[in-house]
């Protein structure tokens, strides 16, 4: 490998280096040794140091060369330029002398005239001083006269020119005056004239406040003074109190509740204290001072107080509301919100303490009335009376409930001081009166306007009561609901509720309680019918008859109200004829045990068929509740008959008895289907069963299952076997083979009849 050649460094090298680095270049400001490192740790890497600086000496000779050549050629003009300066000192110095020299001349012939004008000038300072102190004064005296007349017009009212002078003397631009002590005394008093302004026209914004209370306050009492007014002139308007349909749409024409208010003193009062930055001082005692008015009612509450402080609570609200709508910022409406909701709550909590323990249904309208009034004007101005609406439906809970109770006692009294016979009329006013006091069905009423007279009608006279009564019951009932907006449902289901508790509780009652102390077949026969018409009334209580109409609502009573009453007499009317029939059957005088067979039947019979068809055709009841009485009659005989042939009262019997008993059914059933009943013969059927079995002698058919099922299904097993055990009694107690040989023949027959309800327990 041929040895590396070493660089070689001449001086045309070296200088091109140095210039790089800005060493030898004479335009660069600064030198980049940083650059030397390179170059130098080439140099000992190449072992060239000795020949390096060698190099570079005979570069720096070469140069100081240059240097030398160079100052040698300009050395002459150099010491020249010299000697030219020198020159131009020496002439310098010599003008300076001079003007020195004219200066202190000057200066001593002018001291005298500065000395004459600075005491001139010293004269006009001294006048500008005296005018400038006159100005002052003036002012001052002007300025002292505007405080004093801030003060007097505040005194007299004047609150806006005390304002204005107030803004006057602060917008007063800066001159000499506003230095003194006396302008600076001048501004420390006004805030004690603002504080004065402020106290004055607030006083005079509450003294505002106190004269219009009884002013607003008579919106409502207004109202309520020019319809009472109009009421008592016009007998039509009698039933209609404020609130109802006829006084709205009259008030709605009229609007008398128009009044008219200054609210200067108030807006006076805001701009003052917002001119002078106290708005929210305002707004505060205001607040303060509005809420502290009514958040303390008195306590217990008078109710002869209430329409006073219904009326100033209704003009209270009137100026919240004006003072809402009319300024900006000043009250918020939540803060009037705030305060309505409070003053209602206490309101409708001190009324309800009031009404708590109260009797009188007149006291509960003229408070509702007052209310009512109190809500229509308030509901005018966009006041939620949701509480007060809510209040007078407890209110009226309470009402209907007390006049529910007077008319219950009066009801009670009605049904047990009639004494139940048909009402009558003579003149057709009188029967024009009474039916238009009762709900009857059109076509019933048509026809009992027809009807001759003198006329008796279908009902008693409870019927009428009671009808007046439920009609003055609902009379109170809707004056008191009339004007209440409340959602008519709530109100319509409280008066259904209240009918059908005046209905079931207290009629109905009435007249069961009536009927159990009743044996006269007639009066409840009118009881029967007196509830028929009620039922029918009941129909007719729709919206056209009870005033709901106005409304939009409907009255729903519960279906049949009165049919407890309704079973109770029809079972007391069986009961009354069973215990009739009793007496008829106590003298039947049977002879169970006969040695023949009659053709005729029993002569009791005929009297009481006779004293029967008697007296249910002469009761005053429909043909349905007259067929329902034979009905009850002819099963209480069948009964009767049925219990000879089986009861523990007749120990033994034999066929002939049976067969006589059977004659009797025969007489009974013809005069059943004499009456046009022939229907009711279906009582007898088992009685006839039983006999014919008996009589022929066919037991053994009967305990066939098939036969049993078709021909003998209405007997039952147990029946049959008493009627063989009383038989077979018979024949064990006769002397005679052949009856005895009968009677142990009904013996088995019974016993396997036992047995046959042992396996057939059901039958």
């Amino acid at each position: 490998m041929p040895p590396r050649r070493r660089p070689q460094h001449t001086q045309e090298t070296i200088d091109q280096q140095l210039q790089q680095i800005h060493l030898l270049d004479a335009s660069s400001s600064s030198e980049n040794l940083e650059q030397l490192g390179p170059i130098i740790k080439q140099i000992h890497a190449n072992r060239q140091q000795e020949v390096y600086l060698r190099n570079l000496q005979a570069l720096i000779e070469a140069k100081d060369s240059e240097i030398e050549t160079i100052c040698t050629e300009n050395y002459q003009e150099f010491i020249s330029s010299v000697s030219t300066l020198f020159t131009i000192k020496s002439y310098t110095t010599s003008l300076r002398e001079q003007i020195s020299t004219l200066n202190e001349s000057v200066a001593h012939l002018g001291k005298g005239l500065v000395e004459k004008k600075r005491t001139l000038l010293q004269s006009k300072k001294t006048a500008a001083n005296l005018d400038e102190a006159i100005d002052t004064l003036q002012a001052s005296l002007k300025l002292l006269d505007v405080v004093d007349r801030i003060g007097e017009m505040i005194k007299e009212g004047r609150f806006w020119s005390a304002l204005r002078s107030l803004e006057d003397i602060q917008a007063m631009p800066l001159t000499s005056l506003s230095q003194t002590p006396l302008y600076q005394h001048l501004l420390s008093s006004l805030p004690s004239l603002r504080m004065q302004l402020q106290n004055s026209v607030t006083a005079s914004m509450k003294q505002w406040l106190l004269e219009i209370r009884n002013v607003t306050g008579t919106a409502m009492d207004a109202r309520t003074r020019k319809w009472k007014s109009r009421r008592d002139r016009d007998p039509m308007l009698r039933l209609s109190r404020v609130g109802s349909a006829v006084e709205m749409v009259t008030y709605e024409k009229d609007r008398y509740n128009k009044i008219q208010v200054d609210f200067q003193p108030l807006y006076q009062c805001i701009h003052i204290y917002m001119s002078l930055d106290s708005l929210d001082d305002l707004r505060t005692s205001y607040q303060a001072d509005r809420k502290a008015r009514y958040l303390i009612l008195p306590t217990p509450l008078s109710l002869s107080s209430l329409p006073a402080l219904i009326q100033e609570i209704c003009g209270f609200f009137i100026i919240e509301s004006h003072v809402l709508e009319t300024t900006s910022g000043f009250r918020s409406e939540r803060e009037v919100e705030e305060l309505w909701d409070a003053v209602m709550a206490r309101l409708s909590s001190a009324i309800s303490s009031a009404m708590a323990e109260q009797k009188d249904s007149d006291t509960f309208l003229s408070v509702k009335e007052c209310m009512t009034a109190f809500v229509m004007t308030l509901e005018s101005y966009s006041y939620s009376t949701q509480s007060l609406r809510s209040l007078t439906l407890v209110l009226f809970e309470k009402y209907a409930g007390l006049v529910e109770t007077q008319l219950s006692r009066e009801l009670d009294e009605v049904v047990f001081k009639d004494d139940y016979l048909p009402m009558q009329v003579t003149t057709a006013s009188e029967r024009d009166s009474v039916l238009s006091g009762v709900w009857l069905s059109a076509s019933e009423l048509e026809s009992l306007s027809k009807s001759a007279l003198p006329l008796n009608l279908p009902w008693s006279q409870s019927f009428y009561l009671w009808c007046q009564d439920i009609r003055t019951f609902i009379q109170k009932f809707y004056q008191f609901v009339e004007g209440v907006s409340q959602h008519h449902g709530n109100i319509d289901d409280l008066l259904s509720r209240s009918l059908d508790k005046l209905l079931s509780n207290h009629i109905s009652d009435s007249i069961n309680k009536r009927l159990q102390s009743t044996s006269a077949l007639s009066q409840i026969a009118q009881i029967v019918t007196n509830l028929e018409y009620l039922e029918i009334a009941c129909t007719e209580l729709g919206p056209a008859n009870l005033g709901s109409a106005q409304r939009g609502g409907t009255i729903r009573l519960a279906p049949s109200p009165f049919s407890e009453p309704f079973q109770q007499a029809r079972r007391r009317i069986t009961a009354l004829i069973s215990s009739k029939l009793d007496d008829f059957f106590d003298l039947s005088e049977y002879d169970w045990t006969p040695q023949g067979r009659e053709d005729m039947p029993s002569m009791y019979l005929y009297e009481l068929v006779n004293w029967l068809t008697t007296v249910v055709d002469s009761l005053a009841l429909k043909d349905t509740y007259k067929d329902e009485a034979y009905k009850g009659a002819v099963g209480y005989i069948a009964e009767c008959l049925m219990n000879f042939m089986i009861g523990p009262n007749v120990p033994a019997m034999n066929e002939n008895a049976i067969a006589n008993i059977v004659t009797d059914l025969k007489f009974l059933e013809g005069e059943v289907a004499r009456i046009g009943r022939e229907h009711l013969n279906s009582s007898f059927v088992e009685l006839h069963s039983m006999a014919k079995i008996v009589l022929s002698d066919s037991v053994h058919d009967y305990l066939n299952a098939s036969l049993r099922q078709t021909s003998y299904v209405e007997i039952k097993p147990k029946r049959l076997q008493a009627l063989l055990e009383k038989l077979a009694k018979y024949g064990a107690s006769r002397r005679d083979g052949l009856s005895r040989e009968k009677g142990e023949k009904r013996r088995k027959e019974a016993e396997a009849l036992s047995k046959l309800n042992l396996t057939y327990p059901s039958i």
